[in-house]
Parts: structure tokens; sequence; C-alpha cells
């Protein structure tokens, strides 16, 4: 099959529980769960969708609905071709207004502008600035040389080492490779270590830009969940070591400081336990450390996250912390794996820009003092929204975030893609719970980040309460034209 045919099964699976009884005509819903994996990147653009034939047996639907569904989304821009012809998924070319009907109301109070909820990222550090102007003064002492680094600048990878060694790790510059942030150093972590068709173990939801590089890199995703029961908030460690052991996996990307989504931490003894099963396997553990800093309750995940073993590679950035612009990040392991990394990263690219390694350094050796300032807003905020979500939406079960940058929210029903659409049209753009996992989960799950000002968040709690309102009462969710699919930071 092609690369970009999807079968019947792959769309079930992307689609899980897209229908919501109460919520309007199954061809609408079934169109706006389809439109939503357009948007948000679970479906690639030009991909071919199954006939209509195929879609409805697998869906026990009649093809009239499937027919139905499929002319809505060619209407509203999302397929090309005809009536017969063969479905490809597409954005529309332009935002174009659509008719305000009885059947599709767009709130008069969803205000001026779209807050955007798909991004958990803060603004800029205030001292980024002042960063880029000593970064500026600098730069010339750099100029006489070619300007390829290829594991970083030197004084760059030693600011980044001494991090680690506050934490308790001893780590050499010989240690460190920059990247373009953490996500670029799983790519080259992936392009070294998994060959098409292995396995790569996760925790499971995690961070969707990696489950997406993971894909790409035509690795087999085996996801182990986090356990979801009442007080649960750790990992199952037995779970994780069987998934490696039993599927070979070259490698294992686990987000244990502060979870994206979830915000849980590992605990140091439930890491040892981990190391301890893991013992003798040749799975390479990939810990995505980028929201470590981030504790806003309890220890801090800097105590935890000092168990150390050769087969652990961690992932650095700087942009949860201080810059989502800052493409900085880095990669921690093994001096043979850092030197094996340089080498294969030449075939992909040829290393990070100059100027903002030295800008980099500037923030690094602050002592940490921004970040401490930013923390007490960030437990403020968090505990707002969390305030005001139980105030506004009461059977909603949100757990407080031990750190990082967003709520998990539990939903009374599994309504999050539906919540998506309709929330759009309150003005008020999600990231739905599946787009943070495989195979349709999640459904009962929404990320809330408690980034924006309160003020913000208060709005956005308002837009969201009347979304669901809306879909409990059998609201119709409208059509609205993002010109892109929506990335989920």
């Amino acid at each position: 099959m092609s690369p970009r045919a999807l079968g019947p099964a792959t769309l079930i699976r992307h689609l899980g529980a897209w229908r919501t009884p109460g919520s309007g005509a199954a061809y609408r819903q079934l169109a706006g769960a389809v439109r939503l994996l357009i948007l948000d990147g679970r479906l690639p653009l030009a991909a071919k969708l199954p006939g209509e034939r195929e879609v409805a047996r697998a869906l026990g639907l009649s093809r009239t609905t499937v027919s139905a569904a499929y002319g809505r989304l060619r209407d509203d821009g999302f397929l090309d071709g005809g009536p017969g012809e063969a479905a490809r998924t597409r954005l529309p070319a332009a935002p174009r207004a659509r008719a305000t009907t009885e059947e599709s109301p767009r709130s008069e109070s969803a205000g001026p502008g779209m807050i955007d909820l798909t991004a958990a990222v803060l603004p800029a550090d205030p001292n980024v600035h002042a960063a880029y102007v000593r970064a500026l003064e600098r730069l010339p002492a750099n100029l006489p040389g070619h300007g390829y680094e290829t594991a970083g600048l030197e004084e760059l990878r030693e600011a980044v080492a001494a991090g680690y060694r506050r934490r308790g790790l001893p780590t050499s510059p010989g240690q460190i490779l920059i990247t373009h942030g953490a996500h670029n150093g799983l790519v080259h972590l992936l392009r070294l270590t998994v060959r098409p068709g292995e396995a790569v173990v996760f925790d499971h939801p995690t961070y969707p830009q990696a489950i997406d590089a993971i894909l790409a890199a035509g690795a087999r995703p085996a996801p182990v969940a986090l356990p979801d029961g009442p007080g649960d908030e750790g990992w199952d460690v037995e779970g994780l070591a069987s998934a490696c052991r039993d599927s070979g996996a070259p490698m294992a990307y686990l987000v244990l400081d502060h979870n994206n989504p979830t915000g849980r931490m590992m605990r140091a003894a439930d890491r040892l336990r981990l190391l301890a099963a893991l013992k003798g396997s040749q799975t390479l553990l990939v810990l995505d450390e980028t929201l470590v800093e981030l504790t806003l309750s309890g220890p801090p995940a800097l105590t935890a996250s000092a168990v150390d073993a050769p087969r652990i590679v961690r992932l650095g950035s700087m942009s949860k912390s201080v810059w989502g612009g800052l493409r900085i990040g880095w990669i921690r392991a093994d001096r043979a794996v850092i030197q094996r990394l340089a080498q294969s990263r030449a075939s992909f690219d040829l290393g990070t820009p100059i100027l903002e390694q030295l800008a980099a350094v500037e923030l690094l050796n602050d002592g940490g003092q921004a970040l401490a300032a930013r923390r007490p807003l960030l437990r403020a905020r968090r505990d707002h929204l969390r305030a005001h979500l139980a105030e506004r939406l009461p059977d909603w079960i949100c757990p407080r975030a031990a750190g990082g940058l967003s709520l998990w929210a539990h939903l009374p029903a599994p309504i999050s893609s539906a919540l998506t659409v309709l929330a759009e049209t309150e003005g008020l753009r999600l990231a739905a719970g599946p787009r943070f996992g495989v195979d349709g989960a999640f459904e009962r799950r929404l990320r809330l980040p408690y980034t924006l000002p309160e003020p913000v968040l208060d709005e956005a709690v308002e837009r969201l309460a009347r979304a669901a309102h809306r879909l409990t009462r059998g609201g119709k969710p409208a059509v609205t034209k993002p010109t892109r699919p929506v990335p989920i930071y």
C-alpha cells in the first residue's frame, strides 16, 4: 500500500470514539472527527482515504451516511475529488466565512480573538533580549572560524554539563551534543538506533511530536499505559520492563519528569527498580527532561532524576523553561554515543547556529534565577485554572499537576474530539486527548495548559464551558477554517 493511502483500519484507529449520542447526525459527527484529524496532523495531507463502501462497512454505517460526511468535507475544502472519485485530504486554500445557521451557530460572545490552548509554552523569559545583545557582542570572536560546530560550542557544552553536575550527575562537555531542540535530538537518536519495523517503547500518553517522530522513523509504537485509577500517580514499571524485553525494543522514550501531558513524576525508587529490571537489556533509555526544572509541588524532579546508568540518554531543551523560539537543546550520553551522533548528524544537519548558542550560554549561566522567579507564577496560574474549572465544570476531574505546564483533565464522557471541534466555534483552540496517544485513546481526556495570564485563562474556561454545555445539549459543531494543521507543543 502506498504510504499516502490509508486503509479503513488505520482510519478507524485514528477516529477512536468519534460518535457521541445526542450530539447530532452521524454524518456531521464523522465529518467533524475527520476534519479534526486533518487539522491536528494525525492524517497527513494528500493522503488517500478509503472508499465510502469500505468505511461504511468498517463503521457499521450506511454508505449514504459516509457519502454525506465526505460531501461535507469536500464542500468545506478538506477533501479533493468529486463523488465517486478518490478522496484525498487537503486544507482549504484560504479562510472563508461559513454562513451561520441554526444548525451551526457561532457564539457572539466568543470575542475578537482566538485563544490557543494547543501550546503548553511560556512567553520569552525577560532576559532573552539582553542575552542576545551580549551574544552579538561576543560573536566577532567566533567569526574567524568556519562556524560548523558539529557537537556544539565548547563553552555551551560546558554550561550544560555544569547543570548536570549540580544535579549530582558527573558530566563532561564530551558527553554533550547541542541540537535544534529536544525533538531534533530524538530524531537523531532514532536515526542512529532504530531500524524500520523495530519497536520503540514509550509511556502512554506522551508528547505528540515524539509519537510523530517515532512513526516517521518507520518504528513500531509500543505504548505502555500510565496507571489511571483513582489516586494513581506513578508508572507501570513492570509493564515498561516487560515491553522492552518482549519486543526487543532498541529504544524506550520516557518522559519521567513532569510527563507531558499528565504532569506526573516518577519517584527515584521506581527509577532504580526500572534500571534493575532492565539489567542486561540492550534497550537505550531516552529520557526527555525538557520539563525537569518545572517542579511546582513536592520534592524537585532534579533530585529523583539524578539516577544514572550507561544505557540512559537524556534530552534537554530551553524551549519550555526559557523560550520556544530559542531552538537550543542537547543530548547527554556516554562519550561513545555522542561521538557516533556527531558523525551521523553530518548527513542530516551541520550543527546549531552560533549566535543562538552564545545566547544560550548567557541564559544558562544566570544560576537559575530567572526560572526560580517563574515557578511561583506558574503555580498560581495552575491553581487558578483548577479553581475556575471546578466552578464552571464541576463534573470534570482535574488532578493537580506536580509540575510541568498543563493539566490533564478527565472528562465525564468520551467527548474530547467532538468538544475540540465545537470549542473552535467559541473561539477556543484545544488539543484533543487522542493527539497524545495512539489507536484513538484518551477521548475522555483533554490537556489544558496554564501558561497564559489568568484573565485569558478565565475567558478560555468560559468558552470551554459554553462548548461543553452545547455538546451536552446536542449542539452541532460549526466549521471554521484554520489555514494549516495545528502543531501541539
